[in-house]
């Protein structure tokens, strides 16, 4: 088997040159972090960022989160490895917001529904065999390295108070 680099460095650099402006690079380090935790709590991030106005600082964040997780299934797909993702049924209510991984209720909560499929998906070591799992946790963690790596490069300086 020979090693394949997956332009893991090159797409953490995208992703942070498109965050770059946003004020959310930090996050790469709390990424790192929660890596050690499992690609569920991972994944689950981006929900409880998003749970906020769309104007708000954490709606921002989740919004990386959830690119981030994102580019990890397009990397896993190359690999030949399919990482779980949401399967959103057709929404008649159309509560789906534009750009997120999961349908809102009435009252703008995420539907539990979907958030139980998606925990399902990636528990499930029949479609999702343990060894799958094994590897797509030490690319999201090689990826995660690649993130803080760029976002020590190009985060801004701090503003000086005045």
């Amino acid at each position: 088997m020979a090693w394949h680099s997956f332009d893991l460095d090159r797409k953490a650099q995208d992703l942070t040159l498109k965050y770059r402006d946003k004020d959310v690079l930090n996050e790469s380090h709390k990424m790192r972090v929660t890596v050690t935790y499992g690609l569920e709590r991972f994944w689950g991030e981006h929900l409880r960022l998003m749970n906020k106005p769309k104007n708000e600082d954490d709606y921002k964040k989740g919004e990386f989160w959830l690119a981030t997780w994102k580019e990890l299934v397009k990397i896993m797909k190359i690999a030949g490895i399919k990482v779980p993702e949401p399967e959103i049924p057709n929404d008649k209510k159309n509560n789906l917001r534009n750009g997120e991984s999961i349908r809102r209720d009435r009252n703008g909560n995420f539907e539990t529904e979907d958030i139980q499929n998606m925990t399902n998906q990636l528990w499930d070591k029949k479609h999702f065999p343990i060894e799958h799992q094994r590897v797509t946790l030490a690319v999201l963690t090689q990826f995660c390295d690649s993130l803080i790596w760029w976002t020590q490069r190009y985060k801004k300086s701090e503003k000086p108070e005045k």
